[in-house]
């Protein structure tokens, strides 16, 4: 096992000791909100503004049933991958077929209509108010209600999900996916159908997007209309980034970031979007690679120093 992974591992069960549990639990959902855009960003070179609308469109449609007939906990979760994986099914078709500026401006344009969708069908998602009443159904006789259940549940499913987004940019799908990111011409003049394989990522990434979504809403009991919404986009956008985006363990690092910032020092200091605001500015002058890059280039500087420390000897 990798040190990485270690360190993950580490991390999911030390994270409930230094935090409440509920913060604890939006992270590692925003960390698998973070992998389903980081396939589409970092890993295929897509810029996309529009990521709530997976996100709220499952949180939606499964907190809805989850209300209303209370269904299982599984069918919840797999109602919200496949509504996620076909919102973005629909949207990835329109996006695809542009690139650059017309592209993000469609991701963007799509979500406005589907944030305004939401915030008029006030009949079935609660418009501004939001859709409450979601609850967590008991599991195998675990009752979800106890928050630290439900935050062992949720981090078996990111460390799935972590596993599975490995085994998908590892493979040969993720390596075309990264030659589209690097030269698409080149790409399609090999042969591989570029704006096919984009879809595709936007299907996947889409799916990552609905469970996060769905696990959001039985976290907080409530879909609320921020969570279809651009700035929920962006705010997964810059988690990544800062984190290192074409990293796998990026957005995990990059949510643990934003969700520590929003939730934590926010309670004592208002101003706290400064803190991510620098963080953001040093990324785009000095890390391209976000927090992974730093990391990497502070242990390059240290085996460098070891190095000619032995040699002086």
């Amino acid at each position: 096992m990798s040190r990485a992974w270690l360190a993950v591992l580490a991390a999911v069960v030390v994270l409930p000791l230094t935090v409440r549990h509920a913060i604890a639990t939006e992270i590692w959902i925003f960390a698998i909100f973070g992998l389903g855009l980081n396939l589409l960003l970092g890993y295929t070179g897509l810029l996309s503004f529009g990521q709530s609308t997976f996100f709220g469109s499952a949180a939606y449609v499964a907190g809805y049933l989850l209300k209303q007939y209370a269904i299982n906990v599984f069918v919840a979760l797999a109602i919200g991958v496949v509504v996620g994986a076909v919102s973005a099914a629909l949207v990835g078709y329109l996006c695809v077929q542009r690139s650059g500026l017309y592209f993000i401006m469609l991701t963007f344009a799509l979500n406005q209509m589907f944030y305004f969708i939401a915030y008029q069908w006030t009949t079935v998602t609660g418009g501004e108010d939001g859709m409450p009443g979601i609850g967590r159904p008991a599991l195998l006789g675990v009752d979800f209600r106890n928050p630290l259940a439900y935050y062992v549940f949720v981090a078996a499913l990111f460390l799935l999900s972590l596993w599975i987004m490995k085994r998908i940019v590892e493979s040969p799908l993720g390596k075309i996916l990264q030659a589209i990111r690097e030269n698409d011409v080149r790409a399609e003049a090999v042969g591989y159908d570029v704006p096919s394989f984009k879809l595709l990522a936007f299907i996947i990434g889409g799916g990552f997007s609905g469970l996060a979504g769905v696990l959001y809403a039985m976290l907080f009991g409530i879909v609320p209309l921020e969570a279809i919404g651009f700035v929920f986009s962006g705010n997964v956008v810059f988690a990544t980034l800062i984190g290192g985006s074409g990293s796998l363990y990026g957005p995990i690092i990059g949510s643990f970031v934003f969700i520590w910032l929003s939730e934590s020092v926010s309670v004592v200091w208002e101003r706290w979007p400064l803190l991510l605001g620098v963080a953001f500015v040093i990324v785009v002058l000095f890390f391209r690679g976000g927090c992974v890059e730093a990391w990497a280039r502070f242990w390059s500087w240290r085996e460098r120093r070891r190095a000619l420390e032995g040699i002086a000897q």
